[in-house]
């Protein structure tokens, strides 16, 4: 309090001095710095800003961790065993069967054949086989009792797998050759000086007496070494 009663005296004399030099308008010399005063009781706490704004958002991360190495392959499993085979199904209905077709336009009516010759029989034996040692026989069952003794029987022969004319036996080539040896009830017997498996066709014309007689007549001049000209007189 009596620091409070000196301050008075002290501003008024200020403000003395200051309306003194504003009288005269010259400045006076500074006055002596007064006492500081007593430090005033601390005021009440101010009320709390509002909070500002939320500043931007940094950049998120972006770098990526390296790969890490590829571990080692683990061991190939054992093949597990095969399942046992299912039952057979059972076997279906059978479908119902189809519509019976059409019967096809019949066919132009062919030519008419040589007339037969009753008299005459013939055998095509194909892909044969002869010996070189003894008699090659083939059993040819028109050759009967009959034929032996008033007919005849002609052989003819080619190879097997061409379409070569026929040629009659006793035949003869490059030192071979095959004889018609001989001929019997039911059979006939070729010889040959070279033995061949599987290679030759023979045909074997069997004439009757009576067969053999017209022949005569109707070609007195027909050659039987010729089967052009037999199977033309024979009509075979």
């Amino acid at each position: 309090m009596k620091q409070f009663r000196l301050l008075i005296p002290i501003l008024f004399i200020g403000l003395l001095s200051i309306t003194a030099c504003k009288k005269d308008k010259t400045t006076g010399p500074a006055g002596a710095a007064g006492v500081a005063g007593a430090t005033g009781a601390t005021g009440p706490q101010g009320a709390t800003g509002a909070t500002g704004p939320a500043g931007p958002q940094g950049p998120a991360g972006s770098s990526t961790g390296t790969t890490g190495a590829t571990g080692p392959a683990g061991a190939t499993g054992q093949t597990g065993a095969t399942g046992a085979t299912g039952a057979a199904g059972a076997t279906g209905a059978a479908g119902p069967q189809g519509v019976t077709g059409q019967t096809g336009a019949t066919g132009a009516t062919g030519a008419t054949g040589p007339t037969g010759n009753a008299n005459v029989q013939t055998y095509l034996l194909i892909g044969k086989s002869v010996v070189a040692s003894g008699l090659t026989t083939f059993s040819i069952s028109a050759i009967t009792q009959s034929i032996v003794d008033q007919g005849t029987v002609l052989v003819y022969l080619r190879n097997t797998g061409t379409n070569n004319k026929w040629f009659p036996l006793p035949y003869a080539e490059n030192g071979n050759t095959l004889i018609f040896n001989d001929f019997g009830v039911g059979f006939i017997d070729l010889k040959a000086n070279f033995a061949l498996t599987n290679g030759i066709d023979f045909k074997v014309v069997v004439i009757t007496g009576t067969g053999l007689t017209i022949i005569n007549l109707a070609h007195p001049n027909l050659n039987f070494n010729n089967y052009n000209e037999v199977a033309a007189a024979l009509h075979l």
